[in-house]
């Protein structure tokens, strides 16, 4: 889908989630024909023409202003990372897919996870895909796989792909619907940045096919990034324990993240059983 495609859902995303009630019109009791505001209720919270909304959620305006995309996002509510989402999608020109080469692990990402022997980490291409990982962060995440398969570029696993498609992968998050949310938000957020991405488009695409959990949730457009959070995990060899993971975006590679995952604070069960993991690698 081009990006003047996806902008038009995410408007119309957005606005199928807002009640007249939230943005201070009066809630008419009659029936509606659609979900959440109508496009003339938008446009005229934003100051636009309802004509010109219309174009912009059927694709057929581009590069709307700084004050339009302003009104925008405040008619619909948007957060910060929301609003940064919207401009990407509102300024850029459709362009012709492309297959990128191969990401390229940074050395100096390799030499720190190596360096944390008792720390599970990993570091992640901007797709997802696993491009190294410690023996504790093996051991953690995919202990039922190939611990040599990130060093071949055709092999990588993808954990995007894992936690929608894979059995071990999913019943590791004890919370699996918070987790699937979290990464599809990220998803949406690099997919707003790289529209020319084939290969993510592929990854989408694939799936959305055999995902009916991913499709829903990639159709409700919602954007946020990971930066870090805590999960509960039910681990197949320690069983119960509480973590939290940290997403770091080195500046020597910015398209890659290095995750590290520690035991949630004050949690010595948690920190034991991390340390057991490291013993088995």
């Amino acid at each position: 889908m081009g990006v003047t495609g996806q902008l038009g859902e995410f408007l119309r995303a957005r606005r199928s989630r807002l009640r007249p009630e939230d943005v201070g019109l009066p809630a008419f009791p009659e029936r509606r024909r659609v979900s959440g505001l109508r496009r003339e209720e938008i446009a005229h919270l934003a100051g636009v023409s309802p004509s010109y909304y219309t174009r912009l959620e059927q694709g057929h305006a581009v590069n709307a202003s700084e004050e339009v995309l302003n009104a925008l996002a405040g008619a619909l509510h948007l957060d910060p990372h929301e609003r940064s989402h919207l401009r990407e999608l509102a300024g850029r020109r459709p362009r012709t897919p492309c297959r990128p080469a191969p990401e390229r692990l940074h050395p100096m990402n390799r030499a720190l996870i190596d360096s944390l022997r008792d720390v599970p980490a990993l570091v992640l291409g901007r797709r997802t895909d696993v491009l190294a990982w410690n023996g504790p962060g093996h051991a953690l995440l995919a202990g039922h796989t190939d611990p040599t398969a990130p060093e071949r570029a055709a092999d990588r696993p993808n954990l995007t792909r894992m936690l929608f498609l894979d059995p071990h992968t999913r019943e590791l998050y004890a919370d699996w619907p918070r987790k699937a949310r979290a990464v599809v938000g990220n998803l949406r957020l690099v997919a707003g940045r790289h529209p020319d991405d084939a290969l993510l488009a592929g990854l989408i695409g694939e799936l959305s096919m055999k995902s009916p959990e991913f499709a829903e949730l990639w159709g409700d457009h919602r954007v946020r990034p990971c930066e870090g959070e805590g999960h509960e995990l039910h681990h197949p060899l320690v069983g119960p324990l509480a973590v939290t993971q940290h997403s770091l975006m080195p500046p020597h590679s910015p398209q890659q993240s290095v995750v590290l995952i520690t035991a949630a604070t004050g949690d010595d069960a948690a920190r034991h059983a991390l340390e057991l993991l490291a013993l088995t690698d």
